[in-house]
């Protein structure tokens, strides 16, 4: 591996001060009035369709898709590859079912779609905790991944304490970006983000394939030699296993990906941003073909890294390979004290940055939202908070979640925290995507099927993974040396899923079956009742 002398460090860390400046500066030109809930929440809706497919996709591309899609791509193949096509068909599902009903039907937070016919604070509360439930575990995974690159990019040694000081560092600046930009302001910052994103990604994709004379067949050879895997690089297996329940575990994360990443709160909250329905609609459209593109590259990419780097130098830098992109750029850029890799190297940490702050910017400020005005506004002050009060509790909300993710992160930085990923997902899947589609496609839905959906789905994922294989009872599991995994899968939403969208059903079949006893109840009364009534009328 090309190693960097400390002029490369020095232009890294200039990169850095510059992004940092600028996006700062941006967020405080754009941020809203004290007063204003409409900018803060949806930018006045002032985004054209372009600027809000660019944000949508800032926000859907997180850092975790930069870093750990193109790590198993790397060190899996086959199985990353088909990780990369799901989660650009999960915004294509989100474009085609779900995007123009969503901004009909919301208004802020995702609280207001569910609302929207079944008023009150049970489903506002619940909205707001399935928000929680869904962005908190990926604020820590993006936090606690930053400790770790940061130190990598920086060269720092690997210690508990330099760790500690990035991740506080990355978690002020996603509370300032949040609490001072609002929607508006992270919008700007996801736009550059992207845009500086596929630049570089297609740079090194286009330096990788020129490394093989643009033959994607030599590509995919050195790759099987680099990974050691021989041939299996391109067949499922390498990431969970070959056997009939691996296999069926692999299907099971791969639906629950579909269906729940585009359906987390922080993405569907972009929606409500857009102008009207076509203006959502051509947004949608943009998104699409430009995390499409990126999940091309991350493939290209990924493939790249196993060719020229190799799974044996990404695991010992990164078990997860995290850092395989950064290992890359390092290769293609040749001699270390060359203008070319310092400038490559510095180009590519300084956009795994900039999406680390951008993609925690995002989350923070969806937590926030839900909580300042799901919670506070509707569940608290019962509608009637000022909107200078929902402003200031939204700020303090974005300290507030900020601040427990930094300590979440800190105290997990030394342990396996991709499961949080999943988990993540899965509620969007199991509890977020099921409420969505019944409240806005079945008209039988009632509040406790809108309870028992939320609370049934989220509760299932988050028990199930508990259990799960990938805590327990594995090498790769965040306590190896436990053995508590009951449920015998990596993921939980071949089982939570169907239990979130049953538990919908089920709540809602009760109410109707109350009502309905409730009806004939009164009917019977009133047919006792009848006669005496007309006698007393007599």
């Amino acid at each position: 591996m090309t190693d960097f002398n400390s002029g490369t460090q020095a232009t890294v860390l200039i990169l850095f001060t510059t992004l940092v400046t600028l996006t700062l500066l941006m967020c405080v030109m754009a941020g809203p009035e004290r007063d204003d809930l409409a900018n803060f929440y949806t930018g006045y809706l002032s985004l054209t369709p372009l600027k809000n497919g660019l944000a949508i996709a800032g926000d859907y591309i997180s850092a975790a898709t930069v870093l750990s899609t193109t790590g198993i791509v790397a060190l899996a193949g086959y199985d990353g590859y088909v990780l990369a096509v799901s989660t650009a068909l999960s915004l294509v599902l989100l474009m085609f079912l779900l995007a123009e009903p969503l901004r009909n039907a919301g208004s802020f937070t995702m609280g207001d779609v569910l609302a929207r016919t079944m008023p009150g604070r049970a489903v506002r509360i619940a909205a707001c905790v399935v928000t929680l439930a869904a962005t908190l575990p990926f604020l820590v995974v993006q936090l606690s991944g930053a400790g770790s690159l940061l130190t990598f990019i920086l060269d720092i040694p690997h210690g508990a304490g330099a760790r500690t000081i990035c991740i506080t560092l990355v978690g002020s600046l996603m509370i300032v970006y949040a609490a001072i930009g609002g929607m508006r302001g992270t919008a700007l910052i996801q736009m550059i983000k992207i845009v500086l994103l596929l630049g570089t990604s297609f740079v090194v994709a286009v330096l990788v394939l020129n490394r093989f004379d643009w033959s994607p067949g030599e590509v995919l050879r050195a790759a099987q030699q680099g990974s050691g895997a021989g041939p299996t690089f391109l067949q499922q297996g390498l990431q969970l296993g070959t056997s009939a329940g691996e296999r069926l575990d692999f299907v099971g994360l791969q639906i629950t990906v579909i269906l729940g990443v585009a359906c987390l709160p922080h993405i569907t909250m972009r929606l409500y941003s857009a102008r009207d329905v076509p203006a959502v609609r051509r947004s949608m459209s943009w998104a699409v073909s430009t995390v499409t593109t990126f999940c091309l590259l991350v493939i290209i990419m990924g493939t790249g890294a196993a060719a020229l780097v190799g799974s044996q130098y990404i695991t010992a830098a990164d078990p997860q390979g995290r850092t395989s992109i950064l290992m890359l750029s390092r290769v293609l850029g040749g001699d270390a004290s060359s203008v070319g890799a310092t400038v490559l190297y510095a180009a590519v940490a300084g956009v795994v940055f900039i999406t680390l702050l951008s993609s925690v910017a995002g989350m923070t400020l969806a937590a926030a939202s839900s909580l300042a005005h799901d919670l506070f506004a509707h569940a608290a002050q019962r509608g009637k908070a000022e909107p200078r009060t929902e402003m200031a509790v939204a700020t303090w909300a974005s300290v507030g979640v900020g601040t427990l993710a930094i300590v979440l992160a800190t105290l997990a930085q030394n342990w396996n925290v991709g499961v949080l990923t999943t988990l993540a997902i899965c509620i969007g899947a199991s509890a977020v995507a099921p409420a969505l589609t019944y409240s806005l496609f079945w008209r039988g839905f009632t509040r406790t099927g809108m309870l028992a959906t939320l609370y049934g789905g989220a509760g299932s994922a988050l028990i199930l993974m508990v259990f799960s294989q990938a805590v327990s009872g594995t090498p790769a599991a965040v306590f190896p040396n436990a053995d508590f995994d009951l449920f015998p899968m990596q993921s939980a939403g071949l089982v939570s899923i169907p239990f979130g969208y049953l538990a919908g059903w089920l709540g809602s079949r009760r109410d109707h079956r109350r009502r309905a006893a409730e009806s004939r109840e009164n009917l019977r009364l009133y047919e006792e009742n009848e006669p005496r009534l007309l006698a007393a009328a007599e």
